[in-house]
């Protein structure tokens, strides 16, 4: 069974067959129709495209369902809206970039979240991750479901600052910044503190701290403002027992020990990190997830994709905790029979 797979993987307790999760397949409604003989589209009503999903979800068999809470919706106050590009399905995610509301590094510096977005009562943050949760057990019951925060420290100043100013806020005066950094570990921290009062038994930690390159700023600053605070953050999610997991686009390879030491479980991974160094370090010991490339599922022939997918269980077959994944997603764009073939060469090679 799909969750029992999932559990024994998240606790390292090798799986008979590789388990696995996906990103956006189940918003892929042309895939989702292949498979499930529906016929949703990016117009049909909300519950229609919910049912469709679940449905998917079940029939590909996730073991993992990836989710968090805490986003730019609890930011109630000043943030920058970057605009969307076109992603999903009839290009309903498109919009328009806005003007930032912070003028030149001094706003960036004197910018402090409890006073712009206000301190949430505990238990009404406890109350809203379980309802949350629950929901999502309810639409997904055959997969372990999870939650948590989306907005953790790099990714919460891309959404409050947007990009230009924060690389002129880190660049010109990386100190200043730092402390705004402190700043914002103390606000985020009543999500990290509720959670662990909750009942959820899987935590998932999303911070972009790195494009496809790797690093953003230097990786000096990292190890002085956002390591220890993801120690301190997860310490009490540890002492109240729960598995938590890192996510972050881009290649973080070089801070995959960093990490380590500040307390995660396991890795949510794009294709640029190497999973091969993770597995080799820390595959008895973590978990991790991925990482096959989206881009061999858009352009690739059939014969590379079976190369990716035996690329990954090469790496992750005798790992308790690897999931198979397409690390960068599965997007609306990708042609239906390359993903349908994805997902038999990952069933012929998932059983161990």
């Amino acid at each position: 069974m799909s969750y029992q797979d999932g559990w024994a993987a998240l606790n390292l307790e090798m799986p008979p067959r590789v388990p696995r999760t996906e990103f956006s397949a189940e918003m892929h409604w042309d895939l989702i129709n292949a498979v499930i003989g529906s016929n949703v589209s990016w117009e049909s009503d909300e519950e229609e495209q919910r049912r469709a999903s679940a449905e998917f979800i079940k029939a590909w068999n996730y073991d993992f369902v990836w989710s968090t809470l805490i986003n730019e919706e609890h930011l109630h106050g000043r943030k920058t809206d970057m605009g969307h590009a076109v992603y999903a399905a009839g290009g309903v995610d498109r919009r328009e970039a806005k003007e930032s509301p912070f003028k030149d590094v001094e706003d960036v510096y004197a910018f402090d979240p409890e006073e712009e977005y206000g301190v949430f009562p505990r238990e009404q943050l406890i109350r809203k991750f379980e309802e949350a949760y629950a929901v999502n057990c309810s639409r997904y019951p055959d997969a372990v479901n999870s939650s948590g925060v989306y907005i953790t420290m790099f990714s919460g100043f891309i959404a409050v600052f947007g990009w230009e100013m924060l690389l002129l806020a880190a660049g010109y005066d990386p100190q200043r910044f730092g402390e705004v950094a402190r700043r914002w570990e103390k606000w985020i921290s009543q999500f990290y503190e509720a959670f662990a009062e909750s009942d959820i038994p899987v935590f998932m930690c999303h911070d972009d701290i790195t494009w496809t390159s790797g690093a953003v700023v230097a990786p000096a600053w990292y190890r002085e403002f956002i390591f220890p605070a993801y120690r301190r953050l997860w310490q009490s999610l540890r002492d109240a027992g729960k598995i938590v997991l890192f996510t972050s686009d881009g290649n973080y390879t070089e801070f995959i020990d960093d990490i380590v030491a500040a307390g995660a479980h396991g890795f949510v991974m794009e294709p640029m990190t190497d999973m091969e160094y993770v597995a080799e370090r820390y595959g008895k010991t973590h978990v991790f997830m991925g990482n096959a490339d989206t881009r061999i599922l858009l352009n690739g022939t059939k014969e590379q994709i079976r190369s990716e997918v035996e690329r990954c269980m090469r790496i992750g077959r005798n790992c308790p905790g690897f999931f198979m994944a397409v690390g960068n997603h599965i997007p609306p764009n990708t042609p239906v029979e390359n993903a349908l073939y994805y997902n038999e060469v990952y069933e012929e090679l998932s059983r161990r």
